[in-house]
């Protein structure tokens, strides 16, 4: 009986089904292809400007492709020989000494890159970044229409991550320069590059944010940041408005994954422009000085200061002789404006000073014992210990060795007796000519039999060092100091 019923009620799904297959394919007749999906209806007025946005972006993208290069790189870098495997057999240690297979010679080899870059004059400069083009063996350029030229870097400047490369060739596609000051938040831009290689490669997005600092990529920071997809290889590139002009050189991303995620910082094209003028012009950059040790405002110096608010940056230290000094500066005051700019970030008025010519005159608005004081100061010259900036910045054989302070701490940790004063070597480029000589975690005693007891006297004494001299060294090593040689020879 049971199974009788299964049968049946198995039989009204099967013709219930049969039915319903009836009446859609009665309906199908009936309605021809149209029963499939209703047709999407979308207004011609939406169609016809969404086609003409479509073909607004498409003709800036081609108005400013054939100015975005291609550049790759060749380097020699030098890996450390490590120790020999034989270094801790007792045999070879008792005929051959200790010191026995201590250090093989480094080994080199061939390194390439990928970046991009903007052609910016018709005579054949291009602006890229420096870390693409840093110590570079070979630059070959690869413009849009597939021509190819050695590149030669005119100059560079690490502390703003920008290189001003030059090529043999005229009548080229250059891109005008736009004014970074005045992009807003939201303003739609186009980042133009060659991710991972892949030439001539446009993307868009909006300004997700202007004036980003702090972020770690280079001394002077004062990033535009952005949602237009920027991946490895768009280093260099060109961050472009709708009217196909520069605001800014693709520069970095901020990545979990080491590809795209929604954040990618470009370098503005005022500060670009800056740059570059005074590498072509003067073969160096030139920075604005005043001499003064500046800092946020947080609420408890607000407190102490009798300030109404957090805006504007304290002076907490001005440099003998300095503009600052000079133009009656003082330690306490709150600098509200520069030149009639709000400074309420020190990195905002570390930048507009840097921008200034040595000799200029601007002017300040400043608060000093809770009243307000105008006055004018005379910028100088950055000087030139002050250029170095990070300890592997040098042009010579030190280069692309970092150092840091040997802090009591930082001893008991690494067992440095408390007589050894130096500086610790926190890090070595592997295509630094130290590397394979001097080690990380070495300390740093002399230079040339000078004393040196702190990251500045380090770098007072490496700053005056020539490129192609030699430099002796006595460093504290594996609970003994030994002398170090490094020579170009």
């Amino acid at each position: 009986m049971t199974t009788k019923k299964t049968v049946k009620v198995f039989g009204l799904i099967v013709w219930a089904f049969i039915m319903v297959c009836a009446s859609g394919t009665a309906g199908l007749h009936a309605g021809g292809s149209d029963a499939y999906a209703a047709a999407p209806k979308i207004s011609g007025q939406s169609v016809d400007f969404l086609t003409k946005t479509g073909k607004a972006m498409a003709e800036v993208s081609a108005a400013v492709k054939p100015s975005i290069v291609n550049i790759s790189t060749t380097r020699t870098i030098k890996i450390s020989g490590g120790m020999d495997p034989f270094f801790e057999d007792p045999f070879f240690r008792r005929f051959f000494g200790d010191q026995f297979g201590r250090q093989k010679q480094p080994k080199e080899r061939k390194q390439g890159g990928l970046g991009s870059g903007v052609i910016v004059s018709q005579d054949g400069y291009i602006i890229t970044n420096y870390h693409v083009v840093k110590d570079a063996d070979e630059i070959k350029v690869t413009l849009s229409d597939k021509r190819e030229f050695t590149g030669k870097v005119v100059g560079s400047d690490p502390k703003t991550e920008i290189s001003v490369v030059k090529i043999q060739a005229s009548g080229l596609s250059a891109l005008a320069w736009g004014d970074s000051n005045s992009l807003e938040v939201g303003e739609v831009v186009l980042a133009v590059g060659n991710p991972f290689g892949l030439n001539q490669t446009v993307t868009m997005g909006i300004v997700s944010a202007v004036g980003r600092a702090n972020v770690g990529i280079a001394d002077y920071e004062d990033f535009i940041q952005t949602d237009a997809a920027i991946n490895p290889g768009n280093s260099g590139g060109a961050l472009v408005n709708v009217r196909g002009e520069i605001v800014g050189i693709n520069t970095a991303i901020y990545s979990t994954s080491g590809g795209y995620q929604g954040i990618g910082f470009a370098i503005p094209s005022n500060m670009v422009k800056s740059i570059m003028t005074s590498l072509v012009g003067k073969g160096k950059v030139v920075r604005g000085w005043l001499g003064v040790s500046i800092q946020p405002i947080t609420g408890d110096l607000a407190k102490q200061f009798d300030l109404k608010d957090e805006k504007g940056v304290l002076v907490s230290d001005v440099v003998e002789n300095s503009p600052a000094e000079k133009a009656g500066l003082r330690r306490g005051d709150v600098i509200m404006e520069y030149d009639g700019r709000r400074t309420d970030e020190p990195y905002q008025l570390r930048n507009m000073v840097a921008a200034t010519l040595p000799g200029e005159e601007h002017s300040m608005k400043l608060l000093r014992d809770g009243k307000v004081v105008e006055l004018n100061v005379t910028t100088g010259e950055l000087p030139a210990d002050l250029q170095q900036g990070e300890a592997g910045d040098f042009l010579n054989l030190l280069k692309g060795v970092g150092v840091q302070e040997l802090t009591p701490e930082l001893a008991k940790k690494m067992n440095v007796p408390a007589r050894i004063k130096g500086v610790v070597i926190s890090d070595i480029e592997e295509n630094s000519q130290a590397s394979g000589i001097l080690n990380q975690g070495d300390v740093i005693q002399e230079i040339n039999k000078k004393k040196v007891g702190s990251v500045k006297e380090y770098q007072g004494i490496v700053s005056k060092i020539g490129k192609d001299d030699d430099i002796l060294l006595l460093v504290f090593r594996g609970g003994s100091s030994i002398f170090v040689i490094l020579s170009n020879k």
